[in-house]
């Protein structure tokens, strides 16, 4: 039995739309003219024209016989009636030759010629199901995670933890650069008027800028055999530290012996004119410079002397103290 043959002894047996797939227009099936392409059918089509508005039955004007696979022009595209009237041009689908207009339809993709619709795109639908309920749990947790912040800081925070953060200290102890602080502090200092002189040095004031106490200083230097002598004691611990000596220079470089614990330093203690001040003038060539010195725990003695093959000119301010790897 082939797709759009009336010979069938059972309607189950036949096809009745086999007209409308390729295969079965190939074998010669065509459209319905009566019954819908079976023996005995129940042919259900309604007279031309005749349709129920209200309780009135109104007859359409004849209708022009349509070609099978044509729309009827006659009745389409014109105005409608008011609401409630029947439409003087609208032909019932069944009155035109050879069933209604045969519906275009769309070839599935993967089908294999048959002609057949296309299914929704579910694969798009499930996507954008996911999309909005992952959405909506992103939007519960923030506002959760919101809300608990809002709780926290509007509370009566009385439960607050006691625990001290990065910022603070639950025993609170000096950082280490107060300590080096401290410990340049407890280190022992000497103005002009505390060091013992020898040869022609003195003390004199009459240079301003000093640091000493009441602008004190130790001039008269430069001549061999003057000296300045620092007696400490009660250092805390031996160990190297930084000798720092501030002293004026008339806008020239100058140099003296330096002697610890009557040991002569192998190199001299620069006296360098560093800020550059001009020549002659004491007041402006006040400044500063250092020597490393290894010290014993408990009493020393540093001695800067004028001996042979120095050059002396200088006035000496004050004497101090610093960690080796401190800057004064």
């Amino acid at each position: 039995m082939t797709p759009g043959n009336n010979g069938a002894s059972t309607p189950e047996d036949d096809d009745p739309f086999g007209y409308l797939y390729a295969d079965g227009q190939a074998r010669g099936a065509q459209p319905p003219s009566g019954s819908y392409g079976y023996p005995n059918a129940v042919n259900r089509a309604r007279p031309v024209g005749e349709r129920q508005y209200g309780q009135q039955t109104q007859q359409a004007p004849q209708a022009r016989t349509a070609q099978y696979g044509q729309v009827p022009q006659q009745g389409y595209g014109q105005p409608q009636g008011g609401p409630g009237q029947p439409n003087a041009h609208y032909q019932a689908p069944e009155s035109f030759s050879g069933g209604g207009p045969q519906t275009t339809r769309q070839q599935g993709h993967g089908n294999g010629g048959g002609g057949r619709g296309r299914g929704p795109n579910t694969k798009g639908l499930l996507i954008g199901a996911i999309a909005v309920v992952a959405a909506v749990v992103i939007g519960i947790s923030v506002a959760m995670l919101g809300g608990d912040d809002g709780d926290d800081a509007s509370g009566d925070n009385t439960g607050a933890s006691t625990t001290p953060t990065t910022g603070e200290s639950a025993d609170p102890s000096p950082s280490a650069s107060k300590s080096k602080e401290a410990d340049s502090a407890e280190l022992p200092k000497a103005d002009a008027k505390t060091l013992l002189l020898g040869g022609t040095a003195a003390i004199a004031s009459d240079v301003p800028g000093a640091k000493s106490e009441g602008g004190f200083y130790v001039g008269n230097f430069n001549s061999v055999g003057s000296s300045v002598t620092w007696k400490i004691e009660n250092l805390a611990k031996a160990g190297k530290y930084r000798l720092y000596v501030q002293y004026g220079v008339p806008g020239v470089d100058a140099n003296a012996t330096l002697v610890v614990n009557g040991t002569a330093q192998s190199r001299p203690l620069n006296l360098e004119n560093f800020s550059k001040s001009p020549k002659g003038d004491y007041a402006k060539g006040w400044q500063n410079t250092w020597a490393l010195v290894s010290l014993n725990k408990g009493t020393n003695e540093i001695k800067i002397a004028c001996n042979e093959g120095n050059q002396c000119d200088a006035n000496l301010d004050q004497l101090y103290l610093t960690g080796a790897n401190e800057e004064g």
